[in-house]
C-alpha cells in the first residue's frame, strides 16, 4: 500500500533517520517507536505527505487512502458534533444530492422513449447501487456508535463543539477519520486523551481494522494488544521488527547486547592499531605497516550502540517518617455543588498500600482528591492519619516552579545525600538529557513543566503520594522508572490514571466513581476490569427490568383515563420545560467559561506570563468551576433525557 526506498530525513546536521527502506501492507499494524525526538512525528507526516524527506521516494498506491491523526491540531468550532462527524461522509452526501437531482429530472421529463432519458436512467440505477454498497444507509448508526464507543454520549450529539474541551474535540476528528474508513491509519497518540473505556473500545476497533495501520503511542497495553509488527527508529536507522511489541522488547534487548559486543571488539581492535602507530610511528622500517593501519582506521565504519534503555535504572524515595495505620479514612463523605457529585463514600486505605481511583471525567475523581487534601470543603467524616506527609502531583504544580532556575538547579536543590551524584542519570531517565538539563524553568513547555514536577516529588520525603495523572507528559522508559519508584515506595499511593498498563502490577485496590457511587473492587486494575463487565451486564438487566415494570399495561378494554392523568401530563411537561431550561443555561455558562480558559491558556503559554500568579490563580479557580459546572451539567442533562423519556 505504501513503499518507503531510501528515506532520509533531516533538519539540522545530523539526520533524524537515513537509507530507510520498508513497506506497509494491508492488515500491517505498526508499531513506531523510539525515544522522544527520535523522529516517529515526522515520519508519519512524511508518509501522509505533510512534509518532503530530504532525499527517497514514498510510493502510495493508486486509490489508496490515508487517514492522519496528529497530536495537536487546528480545530473548528462551528458546528454541533453530529454535523461535525457527518463531514466523514462528505462524499456520500454528495452523492445523495446527485441521486436526488436525477430522481427529479425522472420524474418532471416525459420523453421516455428518448436516448437522453434511457441513460439518465441507467446512470441513476449506477449511482444508487454505488451508494447502497458504500453502505450509506446507516451512516447516521455508524456515527452514532462510533462517537459513543468513544465516550460521548447521545445529549452531546447536538452540542455545539466548542462547549468541548480540545481533548473532546480531538476525539471528534479520531471518529471523522474512523468513519472514513482509510486504507491506511497513522494515529500520534490517539490514546492521549481516552479514558480506560473509551482505549479499549477503539483497541478492538483496530485489532480488526481492514486496512493497514500505524500507530504512536506511549500506553503499552495498547500498542501490544494492537500492533503485529515494530518499526524502531534509533541511531538514525529504522529497524523492521515483524513482531507485536512485548516480542520486539525482548529481540531489541539480544540486539543491543550483541552491539555491545561487536562495539567493545571494535574498540579494542581500534584501540590496538592506535598502539601500534604510536610505537612505530618514527621507525622507517615499518612506515608501510603504519600507512596500512592509519588507512585501515579511516574506512573502519564505527558500531553504533542503541540508546541505553534508563527503563532499568532505579529511583528509590527519600527515607521518611512512619505514618499511621490508616492514612485516610471516610466516613458518610458527601460533595455536592448544585448537584451531588457523590455521596456515602466510605473507604478506608491502609498504610502501605498502592490504590487508583478510575472512572469517567467528571465522576468526582479529582474532587475526591481535593476533599483530602482539605482544598474543598465536605459533609461527612475525612480523616488524615498521624503523621502524613503527602505528596501531590497534578498538571497545575508545573506552574508552582522557580523560574529563574535551570532543570539541573531545580532538582540539585531538592535532592538529599548519595542521590545528587546521580541528578544527570535521573533527568536523562525523564528526557531532560544532555543540553537539556542547563535549560531554564521559564523556557520549558508546558508537558516539559509536568515532568520536572514529577522528578521533584519524586525525592522529596513524603509517605502518602497522591498522583493525578501521572503518565500524561511521559514516554514509555520514564513510565518505567516512575513505576518501579513507586511500586518500591514504602509509603502510601493514591494514583488517578486510564493507564492500564501503569497501573498493573502496581494497585491493589480500584475505586470506581460513577453515578455519584464510589464501590471498592478489592484486586488489581485486570480485575477491576474483568469484574466491570460483569457489572455492566447486570446494570443493563437492571435498566431492562426497569423499564418492565413501567410498562403501560393493555387499555384497550379498559375505562376511559380519568382528568388527573391530564393534570399529570402536563405537570410532567412542565418539569420537562424546566430540566431543559437550566441545562440551556448551564451550557451557556461553560461556553463562557471555556472560552475564558482558552484566553488564559494563550497568555499562559508566553514564557513571560507563565509565572503570573494572578493569571495562574484565576486558571486554577476557573479550571475548578468549570469541572464543578460540567458535573452538574451531565446531571441536568440525565434527569432532563429521564423526563423526556
Amino acid at each position: 500500500m505504501i513503499s518507503i526506498e531510501g528515506l532520509k530525513v533531516e533538519f539540522g546536521v545530523k539526520p533524524l533517520f537515513s537509507d530507510a527502506t520498508f513497506v506497509i501492507n494491508s492488515r500491517d499494524r505498526v508499531a513506531l517507536v523510539g525515544k522522544n525526538g527520535a523522529g516517529k512525528s515526522t515520519l508519519l507526516k512524511v508518509l501522509c505527505g505533510m512534509e518532503k524527506p530530504t532525499a527517497g521516494t514514498v510510493s502510495v498506491a493508486t486509490d489508496t487512502t490515508i487517514g492522519y491523526l496528529p497530536q495537536v491540531m487546528i480545530l473548528q468550532d462551528d458546528t454541533t458534533v453530529r454535523q461535525e462527524a457527518q463531514k466523514a461522509f462528505a462524499d456520500i452526501q454528495k452523492l445523495a444530492d446527485r441521486i436526488a437531482r436525477m430522481e427529479r429530472q425522472l420524474s418532471e421529463r416525459t420523453d421516455y422513449e428518448s436516448v437522453e432519458y434511457m441513460e439518465l436512467v441507467e446512470h441513476f440505477t449506477t449511482e444508487h447501487e454505488r451508494y447502497q454498497m458504500l453502505g450509506a444507509e446507516g451512516y447516521e448508526a455508524e456515527i452514532e456508535r462510533t462517537l459513543m464507543g468513544l465516550g460521548f454520549e447521545r445529549t452531546d450529539f447536538e452540542r455545539p463543539t466548542s462547549e468541548f474541551s480540545g481533548g473532546w474535540r480531538m476525539r471528534i476528528e479520531l471518529a471523522k477519520i474512523l468513519l472514513r474508513h482509510p486504507d491506511v491509519l497513522l494515529l500520534d497518540e490517539p490514546t492521549n486523551h481516552l479514558d480506560i473505556e473509551s482505549i479499549q473500545w477503539l483497541e478492538q476497533l483496530l485489532a480488526t481494522w481492514s486496512g493497514a495501520v500505524v500507530l504512536v503511542s506511549h500506553d503499552r497495553a495498547f500498542i501490544n494488544n494492537v500492533s503485529n509488527r515494530t518499526l524502531e527508529i534509533s541511531c538514525g536507522r529504522i529497524i523492521d521488527y515483524r513482531v507485536k511489541y512485548d516480542e520486539y522488547v525482548v529481540l531489541r534487548k539480544e540486539r543491543r547486547e550483541q552491539q555491545l559486543r561487536a562495539y567493545e571488539n571494535q574498540q579494542k581492535e581500534m584501540a590496538d592499531i592506535r598502539d601500534f602507530v604510536e610505537r612505530f610511528r618514527y621507525k622507517p622500517t615499518k612506515a608501510v605497516q603504519v600507512q596500512q593501519r592509519l588507512r585501515q582506521l579511516e574506512k573502519m565504519e564505527i558500531i553504533e550502540v542503541d540508546e541505553v534503555d534508563n527503563s532499568a535504572m532505579h529511583l528509590k524515595f527519600p527515607p521518611c517518617l512512619r505514618s499511621g495505620d490508616y492514612p485516610v479514612i471516610c466516613d458518610e463523605v458527601k460533595k455536592a455543588y448544585n448537584h451531588v457529585i457523590f455521596d456515602h463514600v466510605n473507604l478506608t486505605i491502609k498504610r502501605g498500600e498502592k490504590v487508583a481511583f478510575v472512572g469517567k471525567n467528571g465522576e468526582g475523581k479529582s474532587t475526591l482528591v481535593k476533599c483530602i487534601m482539605g482544598e474543598i470543603p465536605f459533609e461527612g467524616s475525612l480523616k488524615v492519619g498521624h503523621n502524613v506527609q503527602i505528596g501531590y502531583f497534578a498538571q497545575n504544580q508545573a506552574q508552582l516552579l522557580d523560574e529563574s532556575l535551570t532543570v539541573f538547579q531545580t532538582i540539585d536543590n531538592v535532592a538529599k545525600g548519595d542521590i545528587r551524584l546521580r541528578i544527570n542519570d535521573i533527568l536523562g531517565a525523564f528526557m531532560f538529557g544532555g543540553e537539556a538539563s542547563e535549560k531554564r524553568v521559564k523556557v520549558l513547555s508546558g508537558g516539559e513543566r509536568s515532568r520536572l514536577a514529577m522528578i521533584r516529588l519524586l525525592l522529596e520525603p513524603v509517605n502518602l503520594l497522591i498522583l493525578d495523572e501521572p503518565t500524561n507528559h511521559l514516554d514509555m522508559p520514564s513510565k518505567d522508572v516512575l513505576k518501579e519508584a513507586i511500586k518500591a515506595f514504602d509509603g502510601t499511593a493514591i494514583i488517578v490514571s486510564h493507564d492500564r498498563e501503569f497501573l498493573d502490577g502496581l494497585v491493589t485496590k480500584v475505586f470506581e466513581f460513577g453515578g455519584g457511587k464510589v464501590r471498592e473492587h478489592i484486586g488489581g486494575i485486570y480485575d477491576y476490569l474483568r469484574s466491570r463487565q460483569i457489572s455492566d451486564i447486570s446494570e443493563l438487566e437492571k435498566a431492562v427490568f426497569g423499564k418492565e415494570t413501567t410498562m403501560v399495561p393493555d387499555t384497550s378494554s379498559a375505562a376511559p383515563a380519568p382528568k388527573q392523568d391530564y393534570a399529570v401530563h402536563k405537570e410532567q411537561q412542565k418539569r420537562q420545560r424546566k430540566a431543559e431550561k437550566a441545562v440551556e443555561e448551564s451550557e451557556k455558562k461553560i461556553a463562557k467559561m471555556e472560552q475564558r480558559l482558552k484566553e488564559l491558556d494563550g497568555l499562559l503559554c508566553d514564557p513571560k506570563n507563565a509565572s503570573d500568579m494572578t493569571l495562574v490563580t484565576e486558571y486554577t479557580d476557573i479550571k475548578r468551576q468549570l469541572d464543578e459546572e460540567v458535573e452538574r451539567w451531565e446531571r441536568l442533562s440525565e434527569e432532563a433525557e429521564l423526563l423526556k423519556n
